[in-house]
């Protein structure tokens, strides 16, 4: 039986460090026979985070959140897939505020407030999570850290994979703050080891559907 993954971007940037990672994801989880659906929050139609509506604590929607929006669509694919590959950006210290939004309601939606059964969820599935940044690969593990925790509880078991110190522009030289960044630096590292990333990602869409 052919095997469904839902990739998700919450970066704004097409065709960059994210995007790349997430692409290569894919194409390792097609490689072994994987059906994948992509979607790009940056371009569905508008959409928000948990409104704290608590209608998906009623018998009527448990396990659905009751918000019918953009993302409407990629809540109810998760939710029929066998697997989920879902990739940020760091933006100040957290993962995009698209991130944020998809995050409340796909978890929230399984959060039941029962001690005995805290999780609704009846298909849990695995999940890779992707982060690049600007900082170092380790500068932001216990964020990751909990991340994966939630994941792991509320949708399935998770994996975090991480891109660190990436290269933000083309063309350093066009903005007034290289010396904040050593732009040869970047670009190497952009050259030698991005690609290794890739390759890494790509086995890790793999593995999500083994």
């Amino acid at each position: 039986m052919t095997k469904k993954v839902i990739a998700v971007n919450a970066g704004p940037r097409k065709g960059w460090n994210t995007d790349t990672l997430i692409d290569e994801a894919i194409r390792g989880a097609e490689s072994e026979g994987a059906q994948v659906e992509k979607f790009n929050l940056f371009r569905l139609e508008k959409y928000t985070g948990c409104i704290s509506c608590f209608a998906c604590k009623k018998n009527k929607y448990k396990g659905h959140c009751a918000r019918r929006d953009g993302l409407t669509e990629v809540l109810d694919a998760i939710r029929e897939a066998d697997g989920l590959i879902i990739g940020s950006p760091n933006y100040l210290g957290e993962l995009t505020a698209s991130f944020r939004a998809i995050y409340e309601r796909l978890i929230f939606q399984n959060l039941t407030y029962n001690t005995e059964v805290p999780c609704c969820n009846e298909n849990p599935i695995p999940v890779l999570l992707i982060m690049t940044s600007n900082a170092p690969d380790n500068a932001y593990l216990p964020l990751l850290e909990n991340y994966k925790n939630v994941f792991s509880n509320f949708v399935g078991p998770t994996e975090i994979f991480v891109s660190g110190e990436t290269l933000q522009l083309k063309d350093y030289s066009k903005t007034d703050w290289p010396w904040f960044f050593n732009p040869e630096v970047r670009y190497e590292r952009h050259e030698k080891v991005f690609p290794k990333e890739r390759e890494e990602a790509f086995n890790k869409g793999k593995e999500l559907v083994l």
